[in-house]
């Protein structure tokens, strides 16, 4: 398959960074789809507004747009949150849904960190499970174009939310999802990483199983384990044997002990518990505290008014001595199936 890879962006000398490498910006994608929310899309603004408040004090928030009707409720909503408006930019770009982690742009830097480029990877919504998804699976053109940015477009289907990198050659994901063959049934898990390493500029690939009970998205890398520096990793586990997520949960811990990284040394992992089983409507949501996201200046994490709530926030603060760590109240974001990374995706700075 070499030959298909000439003109990659890891030929091109371009590379993924860390999430908690320097950014520029944010993007995310204006919730306003009902169906994702059913019954509740009205008291999802008040957290998502609270989690954009605290990502603009460090760093541009970009914001993909329907229109000008939403874009007005929008500034609003936000005016109302106290949030830095000035760091806050609007884009006419209509998507299908508010997923940005999974339809929004993936952005590379070279090097010595001059220049920028953007792959649009394909997006299917997680295996055509929600059409229409049009609109989202041009966003990453339409932000690369408006910037005049280098475009790489590989016919893979892939999303944000599937894959953790190191930002020193190594990425983390699950067959689950990516081997799932609702996503590209046509493609061996052999050529599956060689695009991943081509067009996310790595070296290696750590496979890890199932994701956990009620993420749609087929097992989702971002709902249980992240890198929080270069060799070490932070992992959902389940401490009552009796849960749905216990086994699976441990298995996936067993092996990331197996793991080594490029240099041969294994994983330094940090346990992260879960909260207990989020249910509305009789459905188990994926509630993790995983789903964090690191921003300029804030780690901001996913809440469920739940007893390990206060561990959860401790044992990420202590793993990010930086910045500030921010609680904020997902139990009605999560009906949607998704938290704060699944919402957002990060643009990284150059010098």
């Amino acid at each position: 398959m070499t030959n298909l890879f000439n003109d990659s962006p890891k030929q091109a000398g371009y590379v993924f960074p860390a999430e908690w490498e320097a950014h520029e910006a944010t993007w995310l994608s204006w919730p306003h789809k009902e169906e994702s929310w059913p019954g509740k899309i009205e008291t999802i603004y008040e957290p998502y507004c609270a989690f954009i408040k605290i990502v603009a004090e460090g760093e541009k928030v970009r914001i993909n747009i329907n229109d000008e009707e939403t874009k007005a409720f929008a500034i609003a909503e936000l005016q109302k949150a106290g949030a830095d408006m000035g760091n806050i930019e609007f884009f006419d770009h209509p998507t299908n849904d508010a997923w940005c982690r999974d339809h929004g742009p993936a952005f590379l830097v070279n090097s010595d960190r001059t220049k920028k480029a953007v792959v649009d990877w394909g997006y299917n919504a997680w295996g055509n499970k929600y059409p229409p998804y049009d609109l989202d699976d041009v966003i990453p053109t339409k932000i690369a174009m408006h910037y005049g940015l280098p475009l790489y477009t590989p016919q893979l289907v892939m999303e944000g939310g599937s894959v953790e990198f190191n930002g020193n050659g190594t990425i983390l994901t699950t067959t689950a999802c990516l081997l799932n063959k609702n996503r590209n049934p046509h493609f061996s898990k052999a050529q599956i990483e060689q695009y991943l390493l081509e067009y996310y500029g790595a070296e290696q690939i750590l496979w890890l199983g199932d994701g956990i009970v009620g993420d749609d998205t087929d097992g989702h890398i971002d709902d249980i384990t992240r890198f929080v520096n270069e060799d070490t990793v932070m992992t959902v586990v389940e401490s009552n044997p009796l849960d749905e997520n216990y086994l699976l949960l441990q298995e996936n811990l067993q092996a990331l002990k197996a793991m080594r990284l490029l240099n041969g040394k294994a994983l330094n992992i940090i346990e992260l518990p879960m909260p207990s089983p989020v249910i509305h409507e009789d459905t188990r949501l994926p509630a993790s505290y995983a789903n964090f996201y690191i921003a300029n200046k804030a780690v901001i994490v996913p809440t469920f008014r739940d007893v390990n709530d206060p561990l959860a926030l401790a044992i990420i603060q202590k793993a990010f001595p930086d910045r500030k760590v921010v609680g904020i109240d997902s139990t009605d974001i999560i009906w949607g199936l998704g938290s704060f990374h699944c919402l957002s995706q990060q643009e990284p700075a150059l010098k």
